[in-house]
């Protein structure tokens, strides 16, 4: 794993834009505070929400959830100009899915007004809502995943869904990824702050 385990560290890691990195230092996160999250991912999660077991309790909604990872596997590739965030949580209030089932549906649920990709919508309706079905019933409670382990078994990519604000003094910046360089904020200081220049 890139990262100690959660039980050392006490942390959970989220991705996000240097864009965001001001207001996330100076307001904390939540879950609808991006562009992006009425931009990119809002209908996703609604449509994956509509379709979520009736075991899982209701305070669970993707639609209102902060995601982070319990932890990458050797040499993740972060995209440029974006930054990795320790954050502190609540057990109490997060919940572990296997993002990998989500995301084999996230693009053809994109793709699917374009009319070439028109097609989408039979393997949304078909493999997808079996994705859906496998993604929310392979799901458990954070506090049940410490005890189970699911985010170490093999095909299972665990994603955490914070289901509350997280407040700046719960962030801590560990990289900044500037172009496919994982600089620690340390590194990226020493080069592109050098009073030399």
């Amino acid at each position: 794993m890139f990262f100690e385990d959660y039980t050392k560290t006490g942390v959970v890691y989220h991705i996000a834009t240097i864009n965001d990195l001001k207001k996330i230092i100076e307001e904390g996160i939540q879950y609808d505070d991006k562009v992006t999250y009425r931009t990119k991912y809002c209908d996703f999660h609604q449509f994956l929400d509509h379709h979520r077991h009736e075991g899982i309790p209701t305070w669970v909604n993707r639609s209102r959830a902060i995601f982070a990872s319990m932890n990458y596997r050797n040499a993740p590739l972060f995209h440029s100009h974006s930054v990795v965030l320790a954050i502190r949580i609540d057990e109490e209030k997060c919940w572990v899915a296997n993002e990998n089932r989500a995301n084999q549906l996230y693009e053809p649920f994109v793709l699917k007004e374009i009319p070439q990709f028109d097609s989408a919508n039979a393997y949304i309706n078909n493999v997808g809502i079996e994705l859906i079905r496998d993604y929310w019933g392979s799901s458990l409670s954070f506090k049940d995943n410490l005890q189970k382990r699911y985010d170490q078994k093999e095909g299972y990519d665990a994603e955490v869904l914070v289901l509350h604000s997280i407040p700046p003094e719960d962030i801590e910046i560990l990289y900044i990824i500037s172009d496919h360089r994982v600089l620690t904020l340390q590194e990226w200081m020493g080069v592109f702050l050098k009073e030399d220049i």
